[in-house]
């Protein structure tokens, strides 16, 4: 049996989208692999739905591997502080550091889940966030949220990078002749499709800015095969 390996790049919130692209598009079977690239959260409307979605299709068993992203670092770290705070403090205010978030999308990600301060946000929740992977290797690829430093002898040591990096060159002597898949920096379909299909780069960028219907080229959620090299576009339905 052939089995499918995909990988998703940045959902951002957008639970319909993800769930038209895995049941209209993609439609694994129990022996395929779903592989998330991260940011899973902010940005689109349902981060919450997003997150029990893909808790919903582990608890059924399917095959699931999850890369953390800058987003879920953001959230759990916000988190993480709002607790210290009332802890300390025992005050209701928000941190500096939700301040922040709320300016790169956290705000719909509370709103999401019914609250106010990022501490009110569900445990579970934040469990499965502070276990995402930071990165997965095949035969062929190494697969990342955002990027890796090649400036560093060892590439995969810097997972700051691996989190936050907007731009690198790849050195494929640094990772075993592998190319990198990500996600992070948004790209238009046209460049996408034109990478994916060529040899001549050492890098995948999947990451197609879902949240942004409304530019040319952009707003779609991508399912990338990994044995094929094939590829399903999926419009966001969310916003």
């Amino acid at each position: 049996m052939n089995n499918k390996r995909w990988v998703i790049p940045d959902i951002h919130g957008c639970s319909k989208t993800l769930r038209s692209l895995i049941e209209n598009l993609i439609k694994p079977g129990k022996w395929d692999e779903l592989i998330f690239l991260g940011d899973y959260i902010d940005r689109g409307p349902d981060s919450k739905g997003v997150i029990d979605y893909i808790m919903q299709l582990q608890h059924q068993e399917y095959s699931i591997r999850l890369l953390k992203g800058n987003h879920e670092e953001y959230c759990v770290k916000t988190y993480d502080e709002d607790k210290a705070k009332r802890r300390f403090l025992g005050l209701s205010f928000r941190t500096r550091a939700q301040k922040m978030w709320e300016m790169h999308g956290g705000k719909e990600t509370l709103v999401s889940f019914g609250v106010d301060l990022a501490g009110q946000i569900p445990g579970k929740y934040i469990d499965w966030m502070r276990k995402l992977e930071m990165y997965i290797q095949t035969e062929k690829y190494i697969i990342v949220h955002a990027g890796l430093n090649f400036k560093i002898e060892d590439p995969l040591s810097d997972t700051f990078a691996m989190l936050w990096t907007k731009e690198f060159t790849v050195d494929p002597n640094k990772i075993q002749q592998k190319k990198v898949i990500h996600g992070h920096t948004p790209v238009d379909l046209e460049f996408m499709d034109h990478v994916i299909r060529s040899s001549a780069y050492q890098f995948i960028d999947l990451d197609n800015g879902v949240y942004m219907p409304n530019r040319a080229g952009y707003g779609n959620l991508i399912g990338f095969e990994l044995q094929s090299g094939e590829y399903v576009v999926q419009p966001n339905i969310d916003l």
